[in-house]
């Protein structure tokens, strides 16, 4: 075996806790609804939202999500219906079937039209107010109110605070989806509270995670950091994400632990770099010279492979997220990081005080270079506890793993269709005040 691929053992007490029970589906009378746990699929679903190699997280979500359901269930029953942003000319590969262009309306509806003429039992909606043309993302709605089959709808960002149309639109998806999947507690109870969804709707399925090994860092080192101690952040580059507070962290964390080096892997995200290039890039690098701690941080400054990341992911030491606002409903690199079982700090946004409780990880104040720093020197200085984290991290996460996320969601799915075939009919908007106020939003 190399020692790329070697993996620590848990405790003989963490190891019966790793052991995944596997996940079957209740037998129907109904033809379809006939499954075993993982059966060739039977029913054909369409996905709608941005895909690889369009870079953002909604893509490489949607990417995982129809790889591990391909997986699980055969390659035949599932394509995708890619959102394509502005003056975007991308090689997708042959599961995607059609393209919409995210600001033409028309495009919406034509979508709807090829979905409607192409036999699908369900679509799998993803979505993200940024994906989608017009106010709020509104002209998705164009396209919800033309189809005749089930809608699940997977919200990446459910909002404390909507504006008015934020709140329109999200209510008109959600009275014409006959299920909302959330990926936290926090998306599920503010849909609830906020724009009044019944709690029957929603449906929490963990974001997604790689099966990857509980390994020691060590054996990832020469590959990425010759043999440094790795502190890694990795993801789209966006202000909001607060890296210059693990920069100002650094000095401190250096006077006591020299063989650190700080690892930021990830692009300038497309949008921002549409508006203002690199800029934000090259302030961290700015300031980590200012600092003295330019040697000490090393920029990838590129869209990594999944085979990539799983490397310099499996290098670092300690994971941190020290995003700068509490309003982060979901995290898919803070998923990742907990499930190779790293030892993490974070800031207290949403989705993190959810994943890291129970000493799952380390949870600091917003935009508090000091207290990263302690909570960095703590763990470094103390391996039992540092190991004690990864543990904790890994076991919980491996409800996490994509083959189990793509087996909740065709019970999803399954359960769905069997509902509107015992129903008969499509699920109506909330209200009816609602409905004009989206015809509105879709007609200005």
């Amino acid at each position: 075996m190399s020692e790329r691929n070697r993996s620590v053992n848990l405790r003989p007490e963490t190891l019966m806790r790793c052991q995944a029970r596997p996940l079957a589906f209740e037998t129907k009378s109904a033809s379809f609804l006939q499954m075993s746990p993982t059966p060739p699929l039977t029913l054909r679903i369409a996905i709608i939202g941005n895909h690889l190699p369009r870079q953002c997280g909604i893509a490489t979500f949607t990417t995982d999500l129809c790889d591990a359901i391909a997986g699980e269930y055969g390659v035949g029953g599932v394509f995708v219906v890619a959102i394509n942003d502005q003056q975007s000319d991308y090689r997708y590969p042959g599961r995607v079937r059609f393209e919409i262009t995210e600001s033409d309306p028309s495009s919406y509806k034509a979508a709807a039209d090829f979905l409607n003429c192409s036999n699908v039992d369900l679509v799998c909606l993803q979505h993200e107010y940024g994906i989608f043309g017009g106010k709020s993302g509104s002209h998705i709605l164009r396209l919800l109110e033309r189809l005749k089959m089930p809608v699940v709808t997977t919200l990446h960002t459910v909002l404390r605070e909507p504006d008015v149309d934020q709140l329109v639109v999200m209510q008109e998806i959600a009275g014409r989806s006959d299920r909302l999947i959330v990926m936290s507690e926090h998306s599920s109870q503010f849909l609830q509270d906020i724009f009044r969804v019944p709690s029957r709707k929603i449906e929490l399925i963990p974001h997604g995670i790689p099966d990857l090994p509980f390994a020691e860092p060590a054996s990832y080192k020469d590959s990425f950091s010759t043999g440094k101690t790795v502190l890694l952040t990795f993801g789209l580059l966006s202000p909001n994400k607060g890296f210059e507070s693990m920069i100002q962290a650094l000095p401190r964390i250096l006077s006591g632990h020299s063989n650190v080096v700080y690892i930021i892997a990830g692009t300038t995200h497309p949008h921002v770099r549409r508006r203002e290039g690199d800029r934000y890039r090259l302030q961290l690098e700015a300031l980590a010279k200012e600092l003295g701690v330019e040697e000490n941080v090393v920029f990838y400054n590129r869209f990594v492979s999944p085979q990539e990341m799983a490397g310099l992911v499996g290098s670092a030491d300690i994971y941190v997220t020290p995003y700068r606002y509490e309003t982060q409903a979901v995290s898919g690199t803070l998923a990742y990081a907990l499930g190779a079982g790293k030892a993490i700090i974070s800031t207290p946004y949403w989705h993190a005080t959810e994943l890291l409780a129970h000493g799952r990880g380390a949870l600091v104040p917003f935009e508090d270079p000091a207290a990263i720093a302690n909570a960095a020197i703590e763990l470094l200085d103390n391996d039992a506890r540092r190991q004690e984290m990864r543990e904790r991290a890994y076991v919980y996460a491996r409800s996490m793993v994509w083959n189990q996320v793509a087996q909740s969601y065709m019970r999803a799915f399954v359960q769905t269709c069997g509902n509107r075939m015992q129903t008969g009919r499509a699920a109506p908007p909330i209200q009816a005040a609602g409905e004009n106020a989206a015809r509105e939003l879709m007609s200005a």
